[in-house]
């Protein structure tokens, strides 16, 4: 049985990369901003090149560890009745929408895992998978476009990007607090850091989606 502290250093350390994958993620589908023949090279280029290929399982096995150690280390909190952060006793003043997210940590992950259930269903088995596989890739442009280009689907990302948001904007601070940044002049500044980094993830892919909308 490992320690509490090796779990929260665990949790933080998966929970750090991947959100370095969403970061390349938001990057690499920001593409489809010009026009499908850039995108189409993109997306053949993630479902081809071999080092990609050899990630896909490694980021697989982050989710789940990540997602694993979010329930026992819940569970313990509640059997200690303590707080369910990622860092320890954290105490130093932040926006209110932070205090909130460090209180429902677990929900907002559970919010998230299951939008990523349905992203993965419907545009990862189409495409990568088929690639991987030998079948054959639907177009990803027009598969792309033609879903998030529904309003209501559009909306529900969104909704899912906003949980995304808070869950990171209080997970990436906090993360590196457990392991080991948490002097007090330090934590106010991975603050605003984790608000700009999450803030800018929230834009980028929202704006994927609106263009799918609108263009």
């Amino acid at each position: 049985m490992l320690p509490s502290i090796a779990k929260k250093v665990i949790m933080s350390v998966t929970g750090l990369f991947l959100i370095l994958f969403l970061t390349l993620h938001v990057v690499a589908n920001l593409t489809i901003l010009w026009g499908p023949e850039v995108y189409q090279k993109v997306t053949d280029f993630m479902g081809t090149n071999p080092l990609i290929q050899v990630m896909v399982p490694v980021l697989a096995l982050g989710f789940i560890i990540h997602i694993g150690y979010s329930f026992i280390i819940t569970l313990s909190n509640l059997k200690a009745r303590g707080p369910v952060t990622y860092a320890s006793g954290s105490k130093s003043p932040g926006l209110g929408f932070d205090n909130w997210a460090a209180r429902n940590m677990l929900i907002l992950g559970c919010i998230v895992l299951g939008f990523l259930v349905l992203h993965l269903s419907h545009f990862w088995t189409k495409m990568q998978w088929q690639q991987f596989s030998g079948g054959q890739p639907e177009d990803g442009y027009l598969l792309v476009t033609g879903y998030l280009g529904t309003p209501w689907i559009a909306v529900s990302y969104i909704i899912w990007f906003a949980a995304l948001w808070l869950h990171i904007n209080h997970g990436f601070w906090s993360a590196f607090h457990t392991l080991g940044l948490n002097n007090l002049r330090i934590i106010p500044v991975l603050r605003r850091i984790s608000y700009v980094y999450s803030t800018l993830l929230f834009a980028g892919f929202s704006l994927i989606v609106i263009w799918c909308m609108f263009f």
